[in-house]
């Protein structure tokens, strides 16, 4: 059995109310539950957590380095922002999956650069909050070769 960390960044506790039309209606807690769902068919386990604090995110990428098999990670607005968040995937060894509810090569200019696709393994954006459960899934299959 695995552990998986699935990490939100700012603002993602606001998806199913904010934007809908950008986000979508489904709720984090929904997200949460299928990628829970998933991962105990599979026979493994989960840690989700969203935070609006950077720092927060930070703790739990280097909590990962000793507990996860894997991290899949939306950063929201940290992902054009933070290079201390990419610092501290770099010292996490396994895979890193981005994920992007929206597709934000369609977005604004500024939301187009990335500092943690310099760190993943791949990017899953504009598939709505499905893109969280088609890295996990990813992630476990991964595991499994």
């Amino acid at each position: 059995m695995s552990l998986f960390f699935i990490l939100s960044g700012p603002n993602l506790n606001l998806i199913g109310q904010r934007q809908p039309e950008i986000y979508g209606r489904d709720t984090l807690a929904d997200v949460e539950a299928r990628c829970g769902a998933l991962a105990q068919a599979a026979g493994h386990t989960i840690f989700f957590a969203q935070s609006n604090r950077e720092y927060e995110l930070i703790d739990w990428i280097h909590e990962a380095r000793t507990k996860a098999a894997g991290i899949v990670i939306n950063p929201g607005a940290f992902t054009h922002t933070s290079v201390a968040i990419l610092d501290a995937l770099h010292a996490f060894d396994g895979p890193v999956i981005e994920v992007h509810i929206s597709n934000i090569h369609k977005r604004e200019a500024f939301r187009h650069h990335s500092y943690v696709s310099m760190r993943a393994e791949g990017v899953i954006a504009g598939l709505g909050v499905e893109g969280y459960e088609l890295a996990l899934g990813h992630l476990i299959r991964r595991l499994g070769r």
